[in-house]
């Protein structure tokens, strides 16, 4: 499966059917899910559903929530990429990761790549980010990456603090 960003630690690549195992593995994790608001997955069934429902139909696009592994070992740690949300007519900069992974700055790094991919490459115009206000986290790592803070909003019934970039150049 070709890569879609290499980083220094990292490589992102596209989700295929053969992947409900890695989803399973992190979507069945309460502390992964706790500040989004999703059920938990329980089969490879349910997983193959949110791949086939969700992850496959954004890569038409050229985005999508890719899967992200370790240089090194090919070992899968979590996900990063983007989503075109139609309801709010705006790509979405999503991030998630195996609590193991917590911690090491993986998700900066992913979401870092993500983004100038984003702004460089696609030549989006604006790139949003959300995160629940308590995932103090994951609200650190849009500050890091540069995102600007716009508005502290509800979406999908969870209370977010709404982040944007916005490409100059388009």
């Amino acid at each position: 499966m070709p890569r879609i960003l290499t980083t220094p630690r990292l490589y992102l690549r596209r989700f295929t059917e053969a992947d409900t195992a890695l989803v399973l593995a992190l979507n069945s994790r309460p502390e992964v899910t706790q500040y989004l608001h999703e059920q938990l997955l329980q089969t490879e069934a349910d997983a193959l559903r949110i791949i086939q429902q969700h992850l496959l139909p954004q890569y038409a696009h050229n985005l999508g929530r890719w899967a992200v592994f370790l240089n090194d070992t090919h070992q899968f740690i979590g996900w990063c990429g983007l989503k075109y949300r139609p309801e709010l007519d705006e790509i979405d900069l999503g991030y998630r990761f195996l609590p193991e992974q917590w911690g090491k700055g993986y998700a900066t790094e992913a979401a870092q790549y993500t983004l100038q991919y984003a702004l460089q490459e696609l030549r989006l115009k604006t790139v949003t980010a959300r995160a629940h206000i308590e995932n103090t986290a994951s609200l650190k790592v849009l500050e890091k990456i540069g995102m600007q803070y716009l508005k502290d909003e509800v979406v999908d019934d969870c209370p977010v603090k709404t982040f944007v970039a916005v490409n100059a150049d388009v």
